[in-house]
């Protein structure tokens, strides 16, 4: 059995003559003047320049992410014999990584504490881990933990945050 023929106007005759509204076509999002293309390549420069810094720094700064790293591995293997010596050699090693040779390879002693304490924004040394730091290795001075570990804190806040000629 087949359904019957559909009449001609079928569905509401009301509707009869509608013409169905076409959208218009999508605005573009791409910029239509050269000030946005020029204004975008500025920015893209700017956003690489930057990009270009930070890199650059971030390279020149491995030496103190690895001199951090071995005061860490030297704070956590205990207490040594020569410990201030090794504490000595990481800090003069770290300075000659960040300064030219010839102002910090002659320093010792006092000169060389007034050295760190001057190429930090807030000197880390007190007096006491300064003659620590200057005749300790002479003396074999015997220390206590917390004062041992009072000076690591300080040697760390120099490796990290010590000024050197590259910063200014």
């Amino acid at each position: 059995m087949s359904a019957p023929p559909l009449p001609e106007v079928f569905g509401n005759y009301a509707l009869q003559d509608f013409a169905e509204v076409v959208s218009p076509a999508a605005v573009s999002w791409l910029p239509q003047t050269a000030g946005w293309l020029w204004l975008a390549a500025l920015l893209l420069a700017l956003a690489l320049h930057y990009g270009w810094r930070r890199a650059r720094q971030w390279y020149r700064d491995r030496y103190r992410r690895e001199a951090a790293a071995r005061l860490q591995q030297l704070a956590r293997d205990g207490a040594q014999d020569n410990w201030l010596v090794e504490l000595n050699k990481l800090l003069k090693l770290t300075a000659l990584a960040g300064f030219s040779r010839d102002r910090v390879a002659r320093l010792s002693g006092r000169d060389w504490v007034d050295f760190l304490n001057r190429h930090c924004a807030s000197a880390p040394f007190s007096e006491e881990q300064g003659e620590l730091l200057a005749r300790g290795v002479y003396t074999g001075v015997d220390i206590g933990d917390n004062q041992r570990q009072a000076l690591y804190a300080a040697c760390l806040v120099w490796v990290q945050r010590h000024e050197g000629p590259a910063d200014v």
